[in-house]
Order: C-alpha cells, then structure tokens, then sequence
C-alpha cells in the first residue's frame, strides 16, 4: 500500500494570505502546504481522503488519472470545497462514489445541490454516489477500511484505519472504545495544529501524549500550521519514530 500526502496544511495553507509570520516566506519546500488530504493506493485502486480547495492542483501535480473513490472525514471547507474538481473524473467514471456519514453527506447535498440532485441536473456537473459509513468497517475492493470515530472540538467527524495505517486529522479527542481500534500501528498519520493550545485541534503536546498512548510503530504528523514553526527546526525536537508530514511525501507501507 501506498501513502501519498496531497497537502498537509490547515485551513489556511502555508504560506497564509496576508500573514508577516516567518515561516510563511520560508523557501524551504517542506513549509509549504496545501489544504490536508491524502491519496491511498493497493493493486490498481486509488482513493482519496478528503477533498478540499487545493483538489485540482493536488491532482495535477501528483498526474492522478484516475481515482476510484473519496472518503470524507468532516464537512468542514478546507475537507470538502474542491468537490466541483471532481469533475474530469465523473466524465471518465460516472457517478464517484463518496464514503461519509449520513450527516456529512445531507450537509454538503444542500451546499452543493447542483453535484448531488438527479432531476434537472445541469450539462457538465458532476456526479456523487453516496456511501453512508458509520461505526461499522466497510470493504474497498478487498481492502477492509475501519472508521475512527473522534471528536473535533465538539463535532464527531471520523478518521480511518486501512490494514496498520490510521488516519487521523481535526482530532482533539478520542473516546476508549475508539482507541481500541488503534491498537498495533505500524503507522499513525495524526493531526498537530501548532504548540499553543487550541480549543479543537491537538497541539505537539497533546498529540504526543495520544502517540505515547497508542504506540504505533511510526506517526506522521499532518495538519500543520505556520505557529508550529520551521520544518527543520520542529523535527529535531520530536521524540524517536515521530516526524513531520510534508506534500508529496510518500510512504510504502
């Protein structure tokens, strides 16, 4: 299996518009970050987890041709506002189908009425087939994928564990029972919005403290804002097996 990292940035991205901070004109390409997003790939499958602004270049600049499908983890813009670029690929596929919880879907049906509606439906527009996913694991072409369910502030949005892979962004908290399906990693891709504490994001510590908890073999933070500062700088700081997340990293796992 392999792991792409389409972007690993906030809401914002890196650079930030209009921001004086330092590591917005950094010239180190690993500070520089897209909206969050990976692209996870077995046998000749492709799927993409989450699909916001920066969709369109993130497909470009990997030279995607074809996915198979997106797994959604939260509604929220920068998880979701590249919908409309899904296009090229309805034209090649059809309908694409679209992994997120009931609530997600019914929200971005109303944002986005023009993608998810059958009748009357505008030339060109793209296509979604919804796939409701809840608590229970769900298979993509023989790969099991279990959902994490963890709590964004005070949002429940979902994370996924593909075979010893998780996937876990917007994170602040996560329940026992949750955790349980976290067990024997070989690799945690967690969110770290920066060191201060934010009220619905992890910061480095508590994010260290969950990896401590759980053990995984090797974590990938992700979900990086410009306040957690330099690239370079924070990876000499992190503990052993934990490293930061960058675009276009790749990992064969």
């Amino acid at each position: 299996m392999k792991i792409t990292f389409l972007g690993t940035g906030t809401s914002q991205g890196i650079p930030v518009i209009n921001c004086d901070h330092p590591v917005c004109f950094s010239t180190d390409k690993k500070d520089k970050r897209l909206r969050v997003s990976i692209m996870v790939e077995w046998d000749n499958y492709r799927y993409i987890v989450d699909c916001g602004p920066d969709f369109r270049y993130q497909m470009l600049r990997a030279n995607v041709r074809k996915i198979d499908g997106v797994l959604v983890t939260h509604d929220h813009a920068d998880h979701t506002f590249g919908i409309d670029d899904l296009r090229p690929f309805c034209f090649q596929m059809g309908k694409v189908p679209m992994y997120a919880q009931k609530r997600v879907i019914e929200i971005l049906s109303k944002r986005f009425d023009y993608i998810f509606k059958d009748e009357d439906k505008y030339p060109g527009a793209p296509s979604i087939s919804p796939v409701f996913v809840d608590k229970e694991p769900f298979t993509l072409n023989s790969l099991e994928v279990i959902p994490i369910q963890v709590m964004h502030g005070n949002l429940n949005i979902l994370g996924y564990r593909f075979n010893n892979v998780a996937y876990l962004t917007d994170v602040k908290t996560i329940e026992r029972e949750e955790k349980e399906k976290l067990k024997n990693l070989d690799v945690l891709i967690l969110s770290c919005i920066r060191h201060k504490k934010h009220h619905s994001h992890l910061n480095l510590e508590e994010a260290l403290q969950l990896i401590d908890e759980l053990k995984p073999k090797k974590t990938y933070l992700t979900h990086i804002s410009h306040l957690l500062g330099f690239h370079k700088e924070v990876e000499k700081t992190l503990p052993k097996n934990v490293y930061l997340a960058y675009d276009e990293l790749v990992l064969e796992v």
